[in-house]
């Protein structure tokens, strides 16, 4: 896995390739041993459930939209062009409460094994199959929550 020069192209995957994941739309952009990043598209209602990567450093740039973030148990909001950091080892959960999509980069660094769940789960639509599969690839879910009590909210 080494990084080749040239541009990724709007709406272009690495290979053609475009993971549906729980409804959103995750498109590689770029993939080494250090770094793997993707393009995301999260339509209204969509989210990550709280999750920790044991290994990686996890980022987000809000291209368009925003996001609602629950960030080591504190609930914070991402606007257009906020860059959102999650270190590796703190439960964060990602939430478009929007009613649009939102466009944004997500990338970790070291890669590690995301690339490999990110096939897996590839339209998988059971959101329990997502939660057992996740930690063979060093992806930990919390115990399931609603969203309106993880985001504080009546």
């Amino acid at each position: 896995m080494s990084l080749k020069p040239g541009i990724q192209r709007k709406g272009e995957g690495i290979d053609g390739v475009h993971w549906n994941i729980m409804g959103q739309v995750y498109t590689p952009k770029s993939v080494t041993e250090d770094c793997f990043s993707w393009h995301a598209l999260l339509p209204p209602e969509t989210f990550v459930p709280p999750h920790i990567h044991p290994t990686q450093d996890e980022y987000i740039h809000v291209l368009s939209g925003e996001l609602d973030l629950v960030l080591d148990g504190e609930h914070v909001h991402a606007n257009t062009g906020d860059l959102v950091c999650m270190p590796r080892g703190i439960p964060h959960g990602i939430f478009n409460n929007t009613g649009h999509n939102v466009n944004c980069v997500f990338w970790v660094t070291p890669t590690g094994k995301l690339v490999d769940l990110f096939r897996k789960l590839h339209n998988m639509s059971r959101p329990d199959e997502v939660v057992a599969v996740s930690p063979n690839y060093e992806v930990n879910f919390l115990p399931p929550q609603r969203a309106a009590d993880i985001l504080g909210m009546k």
